[in-house]
């Protein structure tokens, strides 16, 4: 039956090798395999999903608690200078299982962020996307989900 189930099923569920901090019920977290930084943390659903809104509410909940409790003992085991907290979605998401990835980060750690090239093009419109996605909003019925 495991061969069925995707790599995330499979390490968030302990059915391969992982170098587990905690579980529950509804997630485990684990150390990534490829780390950007000494104690680079990925947060795992038990059950498979793929993007974050495609999570169900206690998922999401469970997901969102843990990243919490990851943090703080990130920050009082390190001691770093900060706590990147992010994840994927898409074609983007590599693992095709929804995670959560927490690592510390150190003043001059090399890690930043690139934006596009023509991000000065999104900067001007601010107020136009800002009423388009008001809008809808409002088509979903207020909430997305």
């Amino acid at each position: 039956m495991s061969e069925d189930l995707c790599l995330g099923c499979k390490l968030a569920n302990q059915l391969m090798e992982t170098n587990c901090i905690f579980e529950n019920d509804l997630v485990t977290c684990i150390l990534d395999i490829a780390p950007l930084n000494e104690g680079h943390l990925l947060i795992l659903p038990k059950r498979h999903y793929h993007d974050v809104d495609d999570l169900d509410e206690m998922t999401a909940n469970a997901i969102m608690q843990t990243s919490r409790t990851m943090a703080g003992l990130l920050k009082a085991y390190f001691q770093p200078d900060g706590i990147t907290i992010m994840q994927n979605n898409g074609k983007f998401n590599d693992l095709t299982h929804y995670h959560m990835h927490l690592f510390p980060r150190y003043e001059n750690d090399g890690f930043g962020w690139v934006e596009p090239a023509d991000h000065a093009n999104a900067k001007g419109r601010l107020k136009e996307t800002a009423g388009l996605l008001r809008e809808a909003l409002l088509v979903l019925g207020g909430a997305a989900g």
